[in-house]
């Protein structure tokens, strides 16, 4: 069966991935370094707090083929795609094997900068086309995998 993993902590898409989900019945699963409210058809993993990449290696122990990741951690997204999953980004941006070695590329180049203090802040806030963008690919994404899988 189809699964969705959210990376939960800083997930600005958690409640649209809820209903999205719930209309096509399938199974989301909530990893974080602390406990959430998630409706009771979510299952919310707690991982250690202090380690640095809990979550994420919870998600890349139980993430399988043609399940979908809610990420924006890059490293993350890398990891998942070299399983076979899907990847979405909050601001509907899907990672696939053709980019997301740039987008690892530009998060060390942005990481470079700002220890520099060349570039502060971090990415624009999450806005009403981004969430409408993700929707959109979240939506494709689920029809193609349940198209290939019929």
């Amino acid at each position: 069966m189809l699964h969705i993993f959210i990376d939960g902590d800083g997930c600005a898409v958690k409640e649209e991935t809820y209903k999205v989900a719930n209309r096509y019945q399938l199974q989301v699963t909530v990893v974080a370094n602390k406990s959430m409210n998630t409706p009771a058809n979510v299952n919310m993993v707690v991982v250690r707090e202090g380690k640095l990449d809990a979550a994420d290696d919870w998600i890349v122990e139980n993430v399988q083929a043609n399940d979908i990741v809610i990420t924006a951690d890059i490293p993350l997204a890398d990891r998942s795609l070299k399983l076979g999953a899907r990847v979405l980004g909050p601001k509907g941006e899907e990672f696939t094997e053709d980019n997301v070695g740039s987008a690892l590329a530009t998060r060390e180049l942005m990481q470079t900068l700002r220890q520099f203090g060349d570039v502060r802040g971090g990415p624009a806030p999450m806005d009403k086309k981004d969430k409408s963008r993700f929707l959109g690919k979240l939506d494709q994404i689920i029809q193609s995998i349940l198209k290939t899988k019929s």
